[in-house]
């Protein structure tokens, strides 16, 4: 078992829409504002991540997390600025590690860039870029920027990108080596690739018992002994809203987070989520939704099935107030964190 204190804590956000105090939507302009305060609150609550996603959708604001991460990164003294994720597919390995060695750079080494495939598509086309090319594409990157974290001359060619020939790439960072991690969904090769280039990785869980994840857990593991490379306990991630009491979370959630996950689903064709299933999904699976005490037994008890050292609460839950979103996160830091360092010290 890990050490309680030397668990990390965070928050992912992709820039949901929150409604303001006159229960309005806000603009995409006024949500991605709105994170920043939110990131400040966190780093003065001693909260130890911040990472924002990238897409680039109408309910979601943030489709440069690097940018909003430098504007945090001008506001916060401790709290580490991750990326949940970078696509890499659809972007450019030596654009990316260019932009977030400038956000260490601005940040004092605060930095970090979690690439992903991406759970949607719509990065693809905007950018010129091919499905039927989703898995050349994610290889061929990855195995270049693997490169570009040497920090040295590199030589490089592939299918999807111009070679690169005795190239240097800057800035160079000040520690050495930008603090990289890859984020998977649920694909074996996705933690096999992860574990061959020696990233620590994040899973993305977002429905049914946390328990389910142990197999990638062991893989990734087993991989890595085999590859001969390092490895970090894992990280996962979760949708969740905190409140004072069990019930006005579950009322919180019930109405932001299904509507939300309904609205994807529609169109992906899956079932809308009935209210039994989204109470099973509380009780047992991967939504943490209750008053702090609730949540942190529930968080400890995944935090130690899984032996992770790492977990994100996605606190946005689509358009759920932004003073809920705020209390959300005073309660994550204040109560839960501190109850589940108790919990697993006592066990």
């Amino acid at each position: 078992m890990i050490d309680p204190q030397k668990i990390v804590f965070g928050l992912d956000s992709f820039g949901d829409i929150p409604t303001d105090d006159a229960n309005k939507l806000m603009t995409q302009a006024q949500a991605i504002r709105q994170v920043v305060t939110e990131a400040k609150v966190a780093d003065e609550l001693g909260i130890d991540v911040i990472a924002l996603g990238e897409h680039h959708r109408s309910e979601y604001a943030i489709s440069s997390p690097e940018t909003v991460l430098a504007g945090i990164a001008t506001q916060t003294k401790q709290i580490t600025l991750a990326s949940g994720v970078t696509v890499l597919s659809s972007d450019d390995p030596v654009r990316v590690y260019e932009r977030f060695a400038t956000l260490d750079a601005l940040s004092n080494g605060r930095a970090e860039v979690v690439l992903g495939r991406g759970s949607f598509t719509e990065s693809f086309p905007l950018f010129g870029y091919d499905l039927s090319d989703y898995d050349l594409l994610f290889e061929e990157k990855i195995n270049l920027f693997s490169r570009l974290l040497e920090e040295g001359t590199i030589t490089w060619s592939g299918k999807t990108r111009a070679a690169l020939d005795g190239i240097e790439v800057f800035p160079k960072t000040e520690k050495g080596h930008l603090a990289t991690r890859v984020a998977v969904g649920g694909s074996p090769e996705s933690v096999v690739r992860a574990a061959r280039y020696g990233f620590p990785i994040t899973l993305a869980i977002i429905g049914g018992s946390p328990k389910r994840f142990t197999s990638y857990v062991k893989l990734y593991q087993k991989a890595a002994q085999k590859f001969g490379t390092q490895t970090a306990p894992i990280a996962f991630h979760s949708h969740g809203v905190i409140a004072d009491s069990d019930e006005e979370a579950m009322t919180l959630a019930w109405e932001h987070i299904r509507k939300s996950m309904v609205r994807i689903g529609n169109e992906r064709g899956w079932v809308p989520m009935s209210r039994t299933q989204f109470e099973q999904e509380v009780k047992q699976g991967s939504i943490y939704a209750g008053s702090p005490e609730t949540v942190a037994q529930k968080l400890a008890a995944a935090i130690r099935q899984l032996g992770a050292g790492r977990f994100e609460l996605a606190y946005g839950a689509g358009e759920l107030a932004a003073t809920k979103r705020l209390r959300t996160i005073e309660l994550y830091a204040t109560k839960v964190i501190p109850r589940v360092r108790e919990i697993l010290a006592e066990e």
